[in-house]
């Protein structure tokens, strides 16, 4: 969410100044500020109630009562800056799909978006009677939604059906195949309802459950498993580690001997070739190359030629074809039964 060229950055500061202005106690005015953080960090109840002397209840009730009359003179028209405030959240909404994370639109809004400017946006957006507010819990980032589109709990059953569509697909999809799945028409707005549930992740245009590594690698041997996966071929240690480097990870600093102890570690990857990796769910298997001689002699059940044991060994292993042969000849463990045509020792 871009902000566009003709609005110039809103200061928060000024406008949420002016909102705490119109409320006549300076103790009422103390406990917003402090229980949303609007000039520093955000307080608990117990914290306010022992700096004001007052039970952590009653900065509850307070805190309350004065967001309720708040709310009521933003319903009327008697609160500063809002009317505009409301309509240029609006204006970003409608381009990204009516609904979007707190920190997306104070971005866009402000030039800025750190904690101080996303906690004056939050803040000022639940004054407004045409905007819906879900703030953050274990399930939902701060996110703010045009109200006659989505309440607060259409928002989140909607929200509901992505998850269970993503769930029933078993794997990460494009936003056009989850907003289909999820019966969702407009693939924006399927990508903005996606972006504000902590349960969802997306990466390479693909959306998946948090949990999944393919959208939300979390180390580095899943950040292999995604390189390998999106390549869907084979790759030699170093390659992997350049294309981690200029991948969009968010921490993508990684040495190529860390890398390639990873691979080592980890029974998702194989060694198919001198520094060269696969993935096994691709079909290959751990082993040396005598090991998959032995397999593919076991798997034919009977004599093969030579030329026939190298052609089914390179399927599952990236090495060259004379150290097939001299695995072939001087292991114990194969026996020629005719001319280039061998078998399994008994």
């Amino acid at each position: 969410m871009a902000q566009t060229e003709k609005s110039t950055p809103l200061a928060t500061e000024q406008v949420v100044t002016d909102v705490l202005a119109t409320i006549d106690r300076e103790r009422e005015r103390e406990i917003v500020a402090r229980r949303f953080g609007l000039f520093d960090r955000r307080e608990t109840l117990e914290q306010i109630g022992e700096m004001l002397g007052i039970t952590r209840e009653r900065v509850r009730q307070l805190e309350k009562s004065v967001v309720t009359r708040l709310k009521t003179a933003a319903e009327a028209g008697n609160l500063p800056h809002i009317a505009d405030f409301q309509a240029r959240v609006t204006e970003l909404l409608q381009t990204s799909g009516e609904v979007s994370r707190v920190s997306e639109v104070t971005a866009a809004l402000t030039g800025d978006g750190n904690r101080e400017e996303q906690a004056r946006v939050a803040f000022l957006a639940q004054l407004c009677p045409q905007i819906t507010v879900i703030t953050e819990d274990d399930n939902f980032y701060y996110s703010v939604g045009i109200k006659k589109t989505f309440d607060e709990k259409g928002l989140k059953a909607a929200v509901g059906k992505l998850i269970d569509a993503i769930k029933k697909l078993g794997e990460p999809k494009t936003t056009s195949d989850v907003a289909k799945a999820a019966s969702i028409t407009d693939q924006k707005q399927a990508a903005a309802l996606a972006s504000t549930s902590k349960q969802l992740a997306t990466l390479n245009g693909r959306w998946g459950l948090v949990k999944w590594p393919m959208v939300n690698p979390k180390n580095i041997r899943d950040k292999i498993y995604v390189i390998l996966s999106e390549n869907g071929r084979h790759m030699h240690f170093n390659e992997i580690a350049e294309a981690i480097k200029d991948s969009s990870f968010k921490r993508k600093d990684v040495t190529t001997q860390a890398i390639h102890n990873e691979l080592i570690k980890d029974k998702r990857f194989v060694l198919i070739g001198r520094g060269i990796y696969a993935l096994k769910e691709w079909g290959y298997e751990k082993g040396t190359v005598a090991d998959i001689i032995t397999k593919v002699l076991q798997d034919a059940g009977e004599p093969l030629h030579r030329d026939e044991i190298v052609k089914r060994v390179l399927k599952s292993r990236f090495v060259k074809e004379t150290t097939i042969l001299l695995n072939l000849q001087g292991k114990p463990q194969f026996k020629r039964v005719a001319k280039a045509t061998y078998t399994l020792a008994e």
